[in-house]
């Protein structure tokens, strides 16, 4: 049976009820013609926090990293703005940006039947993302020139976070300046894979390693 996902923005206790308005009332009740307990709990969310800090790049590229990686189970998602980005944003852009990459998240959670919404935060500047405290995940920097890979990492006590560079990757600086943050670099291969690439990569191993893939 093909189970039908519909975003609700308000928090559902168990049991509990909610009414539907709007177009998502009318697909329910005039598409698809579902009627009462026709819809059963279910817990689709990995066991293993992943954060994916990607660097912005352009147009469809950025489109395609944020529906994989809510796909993938990502738990939150920040678009990272760095040296090499071509995308530059101001702060009206980067409300509009961040809107429509949660509304990719949200069409991402009704096709794949997740339960929660991944957190899509705000475009950051990469160094302002670099004095965010980490927890207790381990962090993690894509690197081709790396000497370690994904699968060396020993199990992270509670998740993991993963820095991508935008097109043409990070410069030393900020290479270096991750590193200094706590960050370890890890590679994908001997080959050198575009940005939305190596996110999809890097999450579905890591799923693998250590989540429910």
């Amino acid at each position: 049976m093909r189970l039908t996902r519909v975003y609700i923005d308000a928090a559902l206790e168990p049991g509990g009820r909610f009414t539907l308005t709007g177009s998502a009332a009318g697909h329910l009740t005039r598409v698809l013609r579902l009627g009462p307990g026709e819809h059963r709990p279910i817990e689709r969310e990995s066991p293993f926090p992943l954060t994916l800090a990607q660097g912005v790049s352009r147009g469809e590229r950025m489109d395609l990293v944020v529906q994989k990686a809510t796909e993938l189970g990502a738990a939150r998602l920040v678009p990272v703005l760095t040296e090499r980005s071509i995308v530059r944003l101001d702060e009206e852009q980067s409300d509009r940006k961040s809107s429509h990459w949660r509304a990719i998240a949200i069409a991402a959670c009704e096709q794949c039947g997740r339960n929660r919404l991944p957190e899509v935060a705000l475009p950051t500047q990469l160094s302002e993302f670099l004095r965010q405290p980490a927890g207790e995940s381990v962090q993690l920097l894509l690197s081709p020139g790396a000497t370690q890979r994904i699968e060396d990492v020993p199990r992270p006590a509670r998740g993991a976070t993963v820095l991508i560079g935008p097109e043409g990757g990070l410069s030393d600086a900020e290479q270096n300046a991750a590193r200094t943050a706590g960050f370890t670099a890890v590679n994908l291969g001997p080959r050198v894979l575009r940005t939305e690439t190596a996110a999809i990569a890097a999450l579905t191993l890591l799923q693998r390693e250590f989540g429910d893939l």
